[in-house]
């Protein structure tokens, strides 16, 4: 497979892109398979890094992820940013082009990891996902017991369990809200935080049919309809960096005082 067809087949995955070029190194490197340059659209792919064409196109897509997201944003982003965004677009891509035969999984047909994936989701993340549930009853008991002794729950969190007090919370919410423990502890947390119920009740069905976590993340942000306009946007990120870049102006003022009555001692 050449350079040509590999595009090709990115554009049968997603054709509605900004131009862009793949580039094939010629090279071998231990240290990447690819790279994307924002500023001149590359994806470049060291193809002599793999033995098969079914890899190489994992890389592929990976790289035209960072091209879509750094195209497609409207707000500015690193070409290396592993964003929540970013893997959307990349496991969003990958279903694609698992579905048109551009690229093949084997998570599902390969009996090994077919056994396997059973035997985690089965002996470990479930009964995990169980056990945790159960810890945040018990801690909804322990939140009631502290009540009535009138003593501080963060107190016996903290210091008799020696848990973190936001972990216990969520615990707590799992436990209140009867989350699924199929979906394993992580997505359970997820899960958890959202407060809308339909949202809930929209990443409880994600996660069950198997999506990523960024993709449930990036549905239930898609359904909420006050999502911002584009250059509202680009508005937010400038006054969020507009008080981050003040913010670092008062500390450096606050560091150099310290440092002129150090050197008066």
């Amino acid at each position: 497979m050449n350079q040509d067809q590999v595009k090709s087949r990115l554009l049968s995955v997603e054709p509605a892109v900004e131009e862009f070029s793949v580039i094939f190194s010629g090279k071998q490197s231990k240290r990447v398979n690819g790279l994307y340059y924002p500023e001149r659209r590359e994806i470049i792919i060291h193809n002599r890094n793999f033995r098969d064409d079914n890899a190489l196109m994992y890389t592929a897509i990976h790289e035209y992820a960072h091209h879509i997201h750094f195209t497609r944003s409207p707000v500015p982003i690193s070409s290396r940013s592993h964003t929540s965004d970013y893997r959307n677009i990349l496991h969003d891509l990958l279903v694609k082009a698992e579905r048109g035969g551009v690229y093949r999984s084997i998570f599902d047909v390969h009996p090994d990891f077919v056994r396997l994936t059973t035997r985690i989701k089965s002996e470990y993340l479930t009964p995990n996902g169980r056990l945790i549930k159960e810890l945040g009853g018990l801690l909804v008991k322990a939140e009631s017991l502290c009540h009535e002794h009138n003593v501080r729950f963060e107190d016996f969190v903290e210091r008799a369990l020696c848990l973190d007090h936001q972990t216990a919370t969520t615990m707590m919410r799992i436990h209140s809200l009867d989350v699924p423990p199929t979906i394993g502890y992580d997505n359970m947390r997820t899960v958890a935080n959202i407060r809308n119920p339909e949202e809930r009740k929209m990443a409880i069905e994600g996660f069950s049919a198997g999506q990523s976590a960024d993709m449930v993340k990036a549905t239930v942000k898609s359904s909420r309809s006050n999502e911002k306009e584009p250059i509202e946007k680009l508005f937010t990120e400038k006054q969020r960096l507009e008080r981050t870049i003040e913010s670092l102006r008062e500390k450096l003022k606050a560091v150099e005082a310290r440092i002129d009555r150090m050197r008066e001692l």
